[in-house]
């Protein structure tokens, strides 16, 4: 079986390696241009280009699959790719985390395959980890679906469950569930092959949207409970990282847990800023103990070090 891969990040990337490995024909990779990155802002390649590359395989990066843009670059560069793909023998199309929109005229040539990070229809879209974890999701999965033109609508061909434990962050459960859609996608190709996929369509209920996530989401609002303000540490690390303003200096929160006491102080004032009780802020309900931060220019630090180089007691967060 032949298969042209299309994604970008990481999570892509575990899928395309786990193909590869599996012994499957890989004609084509598309991937997202290379952009800037770093403190020097230099061309980068993506996690997908950069494993295409070190295993030999043809990779295209067009700017659009649209050949309807206004944009004539976008629209001839479209064109082109449109012809590659044509032109190219293969079975099947796999999809993860590609950034790009597939038109019809794409989406007609062979059948596409996508791996997404949710138990659909709980999140179609952008960032399904996250808002998983900010919802406060008991569990999420991997989703391998047809694709059509609705966003994340097509039918299922195969799911996996997994639970979200009160410990996981968007980093720790993206690795899980790319490890879980690698495996689940070389599955899904075996049984393609042998006529023993079934296709179900999603429920009608249940459905949300898990919009892209904005750095503007990060800025932590202490009139929250705990519960919530543990979740969206959690489901803001790594990108783009909770953060809380302290006499004007930005900090980021990268761990946190929910204590069982309450108190009557002013939501975002630091209760306990100590080697004994940590750094326990008060909130709109209940009390965060907060475990993991840093200031700008530092690096992320437990809380008994980071309060040596910047004391707290009795400052609020804000």
């Amino acid at each position: 079986m032949k298969v042209i891969f299309a994604g970008t990040p990481e999570f892509a990337a575990v899928a395309l390696q786990a193909l590869h490995e599996a012994g499957f024909e890989i004609p084509l990779v598309l991937t997202q241009p290379d952009r800037p990155a770093g403190r020097g802002m230099h061309l980068q390649p993506s996690a997908v280009k950069q494993y295409a590359v070190a295993h030999g395989m043809e990779v295209l990066q067009p700017l659009s699959l649209r050949t309807d843009s206004p944009d004539p670059v976008r629209a001839e560069q479209a064109k082109a790719a449109h012809q590659r793909l044509l032109s190219t023998p293969y079975d099947v199309m796999v999809v993860a985390a590609y950034g790009l929109i597939l038109p019809r005229s794409t989406l007609d040539i062979k059948p596409c395959l996508n791996i997404h990070g949710s138990l659909l229809p709980r999140w179609r879209g952008a960032a399904p980890i996250h808002r998983a974890i900010e919802a406060g999701d008991k569990e999420t999965g991997i989703t391998i679906m047809q694709m059509e033109e609705g966003l994340d609508t097509g039918p299922m061909l195969l799911v996996e469950s997994l639970p979200i434990t009160a410990q996981d962050s968007t980093g720790t459960l993206h690795d899980k569930l790319a490890a879980m859609g690698g495996q689940m996608i070389v599955q899904a190709l075996r049984q393609l092959q042998h006529g023993q996929l079934e296709a179900v369509p999603q429920p009608e209920a249940g459905v949300n949207y898990a919009a892209k996530i904005s750095k503007e989401e990060a800025a932590l609002d202490f009139s929250l409970s705990a519960t919530e303000l543990d979740r969206k540490i959690r489901a803001f690390n790594p990108f783009p990282g909770a953060h809380a303003s302290v006499n004007g200096v930005h900090i980021k929160l990268w761990g946190a847990e929910v204590l069982p006491a309450s108190s009557k102080a002013e939501a975002g004032q630091i209760l306990a800023a100590d080697a004994q009780h940590g750094i326990v802020v008060a909130c709109g309900s209940g009390t965060l103990r907060l475990t993991s931060l840093q200031k700008p220019g530092g690096k992320r630090l437990p809380a008994a070090e980071f309060i040596k180089g910047f004391p707290l007691e009795g400052l609020k967060l804000g």
